[in-house]
C-alpha cells in the first residue's frame, strides 16, 4: 500500500468513526470502496473465482480498524473464502495519522501440510506503511506457483470430479453410508470433514466457524463439490455456495444422480427424470433478477414474464407430461399383473436394502447373468425371470430397486408404477446382508418403508444373504430372531432351503408380520 492511501483511509476512518476499506487490483486500481461500522466491513459481491486452478483472485483488501484490534477471524475468513491475494489492516492514530500495519496472506505450503494447530496464514507486521517490506508482485507469483503445485499434487492423474464429503449428522453409520453413495456415484472423495450437530445451522448448514475449514480443505484437496449427508433447503444450499464457491450437493440429489446413471430402460429413465424435475423446481434461481423477456403467443403469459418464471413454467409442464406417462405406465403394468393373475402364476418379488445382494440372489436362483456389483443401487430397472418350483410349478421372480434409509419422497412418488408391482406379489423375499453390523437396523428400515407403501400385509420371507461371512453362532441368532433363511448367493449355498421355505409359504398362504417383529404363534403351530 502507498503511504498516501494509508494516510487517506486513516483520516476518513477517524473522521467518521467507522471502518473504511478498498479492494485493489494487482495493477493498483481501486475496484471497490467499502464503508462499514465500528466493528466490521460488509464486502460487496465480487463474483465467483475465475481462472485456472491454483490461482488467487487478483484483489487485495486494505482497510482500517478504529479500535486498534489486530486482523480478526472475519478478516481471515474473507481472505480464505474469497481467495483474496492479501488482507491488510491499518491502525489510525488519534490525530488521524496512519499507524501500525498488519498484512496476512495464505501460505500454500502450510496449507498443504494440513497439520492441526498450524496457522495457514502468514502475518507481516510493520510500524507504518513506509516500513512495510513486502514485494506484492514477487510474493504473489511465488505463492501461485506453489499453490499450483499443491493443487496438481492433490488432484493426481484422474480428471474425475473431486468432492469433500461433509458429515453433519451425529450417527457414524449415516456418514459411512454417504461415503458409499459417493463411491457408487463415481465421484472421487478428495477429503472428509465431520461436524456432529444435533441441529443443522439454519443458514450455512455448518456455521461460520466451520466454513473457513471447509474452504481451506477444498483448496488443499482441489475439490469443487461439497456433498452433505443431510438434505438441504434451497436457501441453505445457495448460502453455502455463495460463501464457499463450491457446489453443494445434498443426500437426495446424490441418490438421484446415481439413479440417473443406472437407468437403462425407457421406463426407468422416465421415472428418474420426473424425480429430478420435482427436486429441481423449488431450487431454480434467477442469476440475474433484472432479466425479463416478452413472451407472447400460445403458451406465453404476456409481457413481463421473467426468465426464471419461464423456466419454472416449463418444468411444471414437463412434470405434468411425465406424470401422465407414469400413469399410463402404471396401467400397462396393471394389465400384465391381471394377466398373471388369470393364469394363476405366483409372483415372488425380491426387496431389501441396497447392496444386500438381491441381483446376485436372482442370478443364483435362475441361472441368469444380470449385472451385479458391490455398489449401492447397482440395479435400478426391475428384472423378471421364470423359475420352476418342485411343487408349485412355474413362478415369476422379480428383482426390484433397493431401499435406503430416508428414501427421497420424490423418488418414491416417481417410481410409483414400479413399486405397485410389490402390491400384487404372492411373496416378498426380503434380502438382508447378514454380515452387515447394522443388519437389524436395515431390516427395520425396509420394513418401515414397506409399511409406508401399504405393503406391510404382503407375505414376507426374510433371507439372510452372505451367510458365509458370518460367525455361525451369530447367524443362528439372526435366523431365529427374524424367522429367516440363511443363504450365500455368491457361493450358491442354501438355495434349496430357500426354495423349500418359499414354496411352503406360498402353499400355506401364510401372512407374516414384517421382518424384525416376531409374529404370534397360530393355533395350528
Amino acid at each position: 500500500m502507498t503511504q498516501e492511501l494509508a494516510r487517506h483511509l486513516a483520516e476518513i476512518s477517524c473522521d467518521i468513526g467507522r471502518q473504511v476499506g478498498a479492494l485493489i487490483t494487482r495493477e493498483g486500481a481501486i475496484k471497490h470502496v467499502i464503508v462499514g461500522d465500528a466493528h466490521e466491513l460488509m464486502l460487496p459481491d465480487i463474483g465467483r473465482l475465475r481462472g485456472g486452478a491454483g490461482r488467487f483472485r487478483g484483489l487485495r483488501l486494505v482497510h482500517t480498524h478504529v479500535r486498534g484490534e489486530a486482523l480478526t477471524q472475519d478478516d481471515l475468513n474473507d481472505l480464505a473464502l474469497l481467495r483474496l491475494d492479501m488482507v491488510a489492516v491499518i491502525h489510525p492514530e488519534d490525530d488521524g495519522r496512519a499507524g501500525k500495519v498488519e498484512v496476512a496472506y495464505l501460505d500454500p505450503a502450510r496449507l498443504a501440510a494440513g497439520d492441526d494447530g498450524v496457522d495457514p496464514f502468514v502475518h507481516v507486521h510493520a510500524r507504518d506503511a513506509r516500513s512495510l517490506d513486502l514485494d506484492l508482485t514477487a510474493t504473489m507469483h511465488a505463492l501461485e506457483d506453489e499453490f499450483a503445485r499443491v493443487v496438481e499434487s492433490a488432484r493426481g492423474p484422474s480428471d474425475a470430479e473431486r468432492a469433500l464429503v461433509i458429515g453433519v449428522r451425529v450417527e457414524d453409520r449415516h456418514f459411512e453410508e454417504t461415503l458409499e453413495l459417493v463411491e457408487s456415484a463415481g465421484v472421487v472423495v478428495a477429503g472428509e470433514l465431520r461436524q456432529r450437530r444435533r441441529r443443522v445451522h439454519p443458514r450455512t448448514i455448518v456455521g461460520s466457524g466451520k466454513l473457513q475449514e471447509i474452504i481451506l480443505e477444498g483448496m488443499r484437496r482441489d475439490a469443487e463439490v461439497a456433498i452433505f449427508d443431510v438434505d438441504l433447503k434451497p436457501a441453505q444450499a445457495r448460502a453455502f455456495e455463495d460463501a464457499t464457491g463450491m457446489k453443494a450437493i445434498d443426500r437426495t440429489q446424490l441418490i438421484l444422480d446415481i439413479f440417473a446413471q443406472r437407468a437403462r430402460s425407457r421406463d426407468g429413465k422416465l421415472q428418474v427424470e420426473l424425480a429430478q424435475l420435482r427436486y429441481s423446481l423449488p431450487r431454480l434461481t434467477d442469476k440475474d433478477a433484472g432479466l425479463s423477456r416478452l413472451a407472447g403467443g400460445i403458451g406465453g403469459r404476456g409481457p413481463g414474464e421473467t426468465v426464471m418464471e419461464i423456466g419454472r413454467r416449463r418444468i411444471r409442464d414437463r412434470i405434468r407430461r411425465f406424470e401422465r406417462q407414469v400413469t399410463d405406465l402404471s396401467k400397462q403394468r396393471g394389465l400384465r399383473r391381471a394377466q398373471r393373475r388369470r393364469h394363476r402364476v405366483p409372483v415372488l418379488s425380491i426387496v431389501g436394502y441396497t447392496n444386500a445382494g438381491k441381483s446376485t440372489l436372482l442370478n443364483a436362483m435362475t441361472a441368469s447373468e444380470i449385472e451385479a456389483e458391490d455398489r449401492l443401487f447397482m440395479t435400478l430397472d426391475p428384472t423378471s425371470r421364470r423359475l420352476r418350483f418342485p411343487q408349485e410349478g412355474e413362478v415369476v421372480i422379480t428383482d426390484t430397486v433397493g431401499f435406503i434409509s430416508e428414501l427421497p419422497t420424490d423418488l418414491i412418488e416417481a417410481f410409483r408404477a414400479t413399486l405397485e408391482e410389490l402390491a400384487d406379489a404372492s411373496l416378498l423375499l426380503h434380502v438382508a446382508d447378514a454380515s452387515d453390523p447394522h443388519v437389524d437396523a436395515k431390516i427395520e428400515t425396509v420394513a418401515d418403508l414397506l409399511a409406508s407403501l401399504e405393503l406391510g400385509d404382503v407375505p414376507t420371507l426374510c433371507v439372510l444373504n452372505k451367510a458365509d461371512a458370518v460367525d455361525r453362532e451369530l447367524l443362528d441368532a439372526l435366523v431365529a430372531r427374524h424367522e429367516a433363511v440363511a443363504v450365500s448367493a455368491l457361493r450358491r449355498e442354501g438355495l434349496n432351503e430357500l426354495i423349500d421355505a418359499a414354496e411352503a409359504r406360498l402353499a400355506s398362504g401364510l401372512r407374516t408380520n414384517r421382518p424384525g417383529h416376531p409374529r404370534p404363534a397360530s393355533p395350528a403351530e
